[in-house]
C-alpha cells in the first residue's frame, strides 16, 4: 500500500478517537515513556509539540520542565526543507504556523545543535515493528536522523503500529515505539 493511502486512512481512524480516550491513552504512554532509562538520563529532549490527533506531549513537557529537562522542539523551513531544534521553557515562546504547527519564536529561543539532544522524540503516523514509520510527508526527520547519533523514540498509540510500510533508501527507523501497551525495541542499531 502506498504511502499516501496508509497516511490518509491512519490519521481518519486517529481523528475518530473519543477525546477522552485519546488523553487517557496518550497519558498512558507518556507513563511507559518516562520510565526509559534513556528518557530518565537525558538533560535535553527533542520532541514536537502535539497537535490532535497526535499522541498528547504538552503534560510530557510539562513533567520534562518540572524534572529539569530541557524540552527542544523543531523550527521547520518550508522552502529548505530543514529543521532545527530551540530550546522552550514556555508554551508562550510558541507560534503557530503553516498547518496550525505550533513551533518556537526564532527571537525568545536558542537553538541546539543535534549533538546536544540526548534523546530524540520522532514523530510519526503509521510504523512497522522494525521502526520504519510514516510521517507526515515533509521529509524533515529523515534528513534531521542523518545527523543525529544519539537514541530515538517514537510515541505511537497502539492502533498505529502495521504490520509493514513501504521503506525508501532514505528512510531512517527509531529504535524503541512507546504506545499504551507499553515500549518494544525495533531492532534497529542503536549508537
Amino acid at each position: 500500500m502506498e504511502k499516501s493511502i496508509q497516511r490518509k486512512e491512519m490519521n481518519k481512524k486517529l481523528k475518530a478517537m473519543d477525546p477522552a480516550v485519546h488523553q487517557q491513552k496518550s497519558d498512558a504512554i507518556i507513563e511507559f515513556l518516562i520510565k526509559e532509562p534513556e528518557f530518565q538520563d537525558a538533560s535535553v529532549i527533542g520532541l514536537t509539540v502535539s497537535a490532535f490527533p497526535e499522541v498528547d506531549t504538552h503534560r510530557l513537557i510539562e513533567l520534562c520542565w518540572k524534572a529539569g529537562k530541557k524540552t527542544a522542539v523543531p523550527k521547520c523551513d518550508p522552502l529548505t526543507r530543514a529543521m532545527s531544534f530551540r530550546i522552550i521553557e514556555d508554551f508562550s515562546q510558541l507560534e503557530t504556523v503553516y498547518m496550525k504547527l505550533l513551533e518556537p519564536i526564532v527571537e525568545q529561543t536558542e537553538e541546539v545543535s543535534p549533538e546536544e539532544i540526548d534523546l530524540l522524540l520522532v514523530p510519526g503516523v503509521v510504523f512497522s515493528a522494525a521502526g520504519y514509520r510514516i510521517g507526515f510527508g515533509g521529509g524533515y526527520y529523515d534528513r534531521y536522523l542523518t545527523r543525529y547519533a544519539g537514541p530515538t523514540k517514537s510515541l505511537a498509540f497502539a492502533m498505529q503500529l502495521a504490520d509493514s510500510v513501504p521503506v525508501e533508501t532514505h528512510d531512517m527507523p527509531v529504535q524503541r515505539i512507546c504506545t499504551e501497551l507499553g515500549c518494544m525495541d525495533t531492532g534497529a542499531v542503536k549508537p
